[in-house]
């Protein structure tokens, strides 16, 4: 099915695509353009510097070979550049001027000269560089055009002359000092709609669908005009037939600043039924109850509304920008605690007042909750100054995930913030086509300079030659005389450069650092802060991303599988992988003490040796598995060595802890008392890949971890009584429906020995009346306990046992063996009549059809056989070990399929200060998607958080711990929320799972 309708070029003569060489394009002597691809990473940059249209006036007006390189998610194909003349090229090496968006990737950046036309001439870069404001990520990048003899950290060059001019979009100004090319506007509108979507998840937070359900998304429609149709048609006219939800009061919108994007919000706005207010009107119109809801209120709230002199003298612009120090914001007592939605669209600089800051924003929100429901529920920051203008904006989102919440504090609501910093990417159409059009005379212009043009004889030629000249960063080696102080920063980013000195590095690393990087002779930069990662299996992924996004951070990733780590890091220029096996032991202790932080994601038997060599050479390490006898041993050998041994910071145990702690911590500190204490965790397939399937489950952890899980005994608390449940009754003891959904049936099964988390959650003694629930379980879709008995019934979960295999259809046989103590025919009759023996009656149909999925015994006649390809059957191995080898491969998920991770804890308190108890729930749902399971990120990232919260100091702990000390949790649960991985919280007076509970265990 066509997703988007293109419009058809104009130009339809020219030849199909066809790559040229570089060797032709130097012979040429043409004068050439090169339009660049667009960073890999960025998924969503879409947007172009040219139309098909201006390349085809470049070729066919002004002579200009144009080049493009290859890239499928532009808005334009590569095919409608060919048929405008440009040819398509592997490489932009022939291009004496090369345009793109976004900064280019380092590894791409051409900073060598080009043949022009019988010398080598300096190329020209021009893109939004992000270097101007000395950004220390983009220093590597702007060392590309420095010559180190003129700015340490600069690019090593026997010529200087010859390297290439960088000239940045946000420096292309008019005389007027007004920015000339840019996506201000666009960046406006999406995110004016983008804010909106935001704005509607908000509402379902509290509980109300509100008409902004409808927002159409920017990228999702071809053209804006199509986007603003359905915003009037499908959004706006429901507004003025239906109104807006009673329960939030009037919809107010805000907006700041007064530039193109501000413009951009409010002309998106006029869509909808707006009507124009005053900030001095906020109280009234949001306290009437009679005021019109069939109407959106926007207050256009500009600097000398919300700015004033702290000494009380009247707000001057000029006094404004000459003393910023005087003058501080009421914005978030005046204006914030009317909103619905804050669209911030205002700049801001240090030295000058926020619009709202941290402080500000609790006072906003406890004033928000005296005005009504749903008052600054959402900011959309446009600006995406991070820390900046709205100081609590801890980072921007991104297309993928657009919006995210943070919670200033316990006691306060949630508010949800858009804050996606490639706004204008997602309307690439409208954005390319304006940007083409004021870029191109710049274009024209640089093109003249190349050709030798004399001094312009018009003034606008004049004035473009000038701009451009404001605009060049560096030239000939050396930064532009306005910027020569970013040699500081340059110096800054050269010194944190790690030489690359240690046992796998060549004998010249050192000395080609520091070439490299400027320094003097003998000088060694210091090293980046370096973690070690044992093990490159399932979660990794997701946690090498998390440390790798830090640029002072190496990560060394050792596999015994190298190739499998070589890809998990082949993106990261951080990250390096090399082999490690346990079984080499000076190796591993080798790459554990260089490094400073160690994460063991390793089968758990290796902890404790991988524990020892931490204390050994006095490095922290963290882990995800439970806190094992041996490891807890080791708690005064760690506390002496200064290091901490940090377990239990995975899923579960990891999420579940944190969060729990967290819930009971704040519920304790309001003086409330917790009287039952009830967690579900599972991870699970989601559920259009859990059905037709055995079990409905799919693995993405280790199968023999499931299988193992199985065999274990169990203890909880419910309502006073201890419950026993011995190991070969697990299976049979759960809970066939625990209502933690509306949408999804789960049954529950108890999770080891409850009682101990009494402590560790800092509940009353288990032993007490006063706790008269605790209960920790995991979560299975229906089906799954009954049918995992049948399988222990017949052996399969015999770990203990040896058997031989010769193939797979001996599994089933083989383990019934050993349960009966003899030799069984090999007749298929012999087999099910055994089966039969041991399986319970009513669930024999059931393991006999999963057997035949699972190829261990024959199909029926009505059944097609299928040929598939199986792993090769272990000939000496455990029933257990073999199964779970079998798993792995029948279920394993597919590339389209998706795991789903489901955690949920109830706890109820009481309060001296009410008869009535409370119970909270608190609750997250994740979905995996291409990129990364559900699993893999609720435990590699957990690990990754932790290990940078370690590297950076941020854990004062010392010996073996789990995550239970707030110094660990709290951070954790940040990080963990900015990801879109928080706990959704409610509060209600119903304790359904604990009702669940009573009725299974209690006579």
């Amino acid at each position: 099915m066509a997703i988007l309708r293109r419009s058809p070029l104009r130009l339809l003569h020219r030849p199909a695509a066809r790559h040229v060489s570089s060797t032709a394009h130097a012979k040429s002597g043409r004068l050439t353009v090169g339009i660049r691809r667009e960073d890999p990473i960025r998924i969503w940059e879409r947007r172009c510097p040219l139309t098909p249209d201006v390349v085809n006036e470049l070729v066919d007006k002004h002579g200009v070979d144009v080049l493009v390189e290859e890239c499928d998610r532009r808005v334009w194909t590569t095919d409608d550049f060919v048929k405008a003349g440009a040819r398509l090229a592997p490489t932009l090496s022939p291009a004496h001027i090369i345009l793109g968006i976004k900064e280019t990737p380092l590894h791409e950046v051409l900073n060598d000269p080009v043949p022009h036309p019988a010398s080598l001439t300096p190329r020209t870069h021009l893109m939004f560089s992000h270097t101007i404001k000395g950004q220390m990520y983009n220093m590597e990048l702007l060392s590309k055009y420095v010559s180190a003899s003129h700015a340490r950290g600069g690019s090593p060059t026997e010529d200087p002359a010859l390297l290439p001019r960088l000239v940045d979009y946000e420096l292309l100004t008019g005389e007027d000092g007004k920015r000339t090319v840019g996506f201000g506007w666009f960046a406006g509108v999406a995110g004016a709609l983008e804010s909106l979507n935001a704005l509607a998840h908000a509402h379902l937070e509290l509980g109300v669908a509100s008409p902004f359900l409808y927002t159409p998304r920017p990228h999702s429609h071809p053209t804006l005009a199509a986007i603003r149709s359905l915003l009037r048609d499908e959004v706006g006219a429901r507004i003025i037939a239906e109104g807006t939800p009673r329960s939030l009061g009037p919809i107010v919108f805000g907006v700041t600043g007064f530039g193109k994007v501000a413009q951009g919000v409010l002309d998106l706005l006029e869509d909808l039924p707006i009507q124009r207010v005053k900030v001095d009107d906020l109280p009234a119109l949001v306290s009437d109850p009679n005021t019109d809801l069939h109407k959106i209120y926007l207050v256009h709230a500009l600097p000398q509304e919300y700015f004033v002199r702290k000494d009380g003298v009247a707000y001057s612009r000029s006094d404004y920008y000459a003393n910023p120090h005087r003058y501080e914001s009421v914005f978030h007592d005046k204006i914030a605690p009317y909103l619905s939605l804050l669209l911030h669209g205002a700049g801001w600089a240090p030295d000058f007042p926020r619009t709202i800051s941290n402080a500000q924003l609790v006072t906003t929100l406890e004033k928000a909750q005296q005005v009504g429901r749903g008052r600054f529920a959402c900011v959309g920051d446009i600006s995406c100054d991070i820390e900046g203008g709205l100081e609590f904006l801890p980072r921007s989102s991104t297309l993928s995930a657009p919006f995210f919440s943070i919670k200033p504090s316990p006691s306060l609501p949630p508010v949800t913030i858009m804050a996606v910093d490639i706004l204008p990417t997602s309307l690439p159409l409208e954005a390319s086509q304006h940007f083409s059009n004021v870029l191109t005379p710049y274009l024209r212009t640089l093109i003249d300079e190349y050709r030798g043009s004399s001094e312009p004889n018009d003034e606008a030629t004049m004035l473009r030659r000038a701009a451009l000249d404001r605009a060049t960063v560096a030239q000939g080696g050396e930064l532009s005389k306005e910027f020569e102080w970013l040699k500081e920063p340059l110096g800054a980013w050269a010194a944190g450069c790690k030489a690359s000195i240690g046992p796998e590095s060549p004998v010249g690393a050192a000395g080609d650092a520091t070439h490299k990087l400027g320094l003097p002779a003998g000088q060694v930069p210091p090293r980046k802060k370096r973690v070690l990662m044992l093990g490159s299996g399932m979660v990794a992924g997701p946690a090498i991303e998390a440390i790798c996004r830090r640029p002072d951070v190496e990560l060394v990733v050792a596999s015994n599988v190298l190739s499998e780590a070589e890809r998990r890091i082949a993106e990261f220029a951080n990250a390096r992988a090399v082999q490690g096996d346990m079984q080499d032991a000076a190796k591993i202790s080798g790459l554990v003490e260089r490094a400073d932080v160690v994460i063991s994601l390793l089968p758990v038997p290796f902890h404790p040796a991988v524990a020892k060599l931490c204390i050994q050479h006095k490095k922290h390490l963290v882990t995800a598995s439970y806190i094992s006898p041996d490891m807890a041993a080791l708690h005064d050998q760690a506390a002496a060595a200064d290091v901490v041994l940090l377990n239990e910071v995975g899923l579960d145990p990891g999420i579940d802890h944190l969060s729990a702690i967290s819930l009971i911590d704040r519920l304790k500190s309001q003086g409330k008392h917790v009287t039952h204490f009830t967690s579900f965790c599972g991870g699970l397939p989601a559920p259009e890949a859990a059905m037709g399937v055995p079990l409905a489950y799919k693995f993405s952890w280790s199968p023999r971890g499931v299988l193992v899980a199985a065999l274990n005994p169990a203890r909880f608390k419910v309502e006073g009584e201890v419950v026993q449940v011995r190991n070969e009754e697990l299976l049979t003891s759960g809970i066939p429906d625990v209502p933690i959904s509306d949408i999804m049936r789960f049954e529950g099964l108890p999770n080891r020995d409850s009682l101990p988390y009494a402590g560790q959650y800092g509940l009353d003694n288990p032993q007490s009346q006063e706790l008269r629930t605790i209960f920790r379980g995991t979560l299975r879709y229906p089906g799954f306990s009954k049918l995992m008995h049948g399988f222990r019934d017949i052996g399969l979960l015999d770990h203990m046992s040896k058997i031989q295999l010769s193939d797979w259809s001996d599994l089933v046989r083989k383990s019934l063996e050993v349960r009966l103590g003899h030799a069984l025919p090999k007749d298929e009759a012999s087999l099910l009549s055994a089966i039969r023996d041991f399986s319970q009656s009513h669930a024999t149909d059931d393991l006999f059809d999963a057997l035949r999925w699972f190829s261990l015994v024959a199909p029926q006649e009505s059944q097609a056989r299928t040929i598939e390809s199986l792993p090769p059957a272990p000939s000496s191995t455990s029933p257990l070990d073999a199964f779970a080898l079998l798993l792995a491969n029948k279920l394993r998920y597919q590339p389209d399929e998706r795991d789903m991770v489901v955690l949920s804890h109830e706890i109820v308190a009481s309060s001296a200060a009410s008869s009535q108890t409370e119970v909270h729930t608190s609750s997250l749902i994740a979905v995996g998607n291409a990129k990364a399971s559900a699993m893999a990120r609720c435990v590699g990232l957990p690990v990754a958080f932790a290990a940078l919260h370690v590297l950076d100091g941020g854990v004062k702990l010392r010996g073996v711990h789990g995550p239970t000390d707030r110094q660990v949790y709290e951070h954790m649960l940040s990080r963990l929320d900015e990801e879109g991985l928080g706990m959704k919280e409610t509060v209600g007076t119903r304790a359904q799972v604990g009702r669940a509970l009573r009725r299974r265990y209690c006579s």
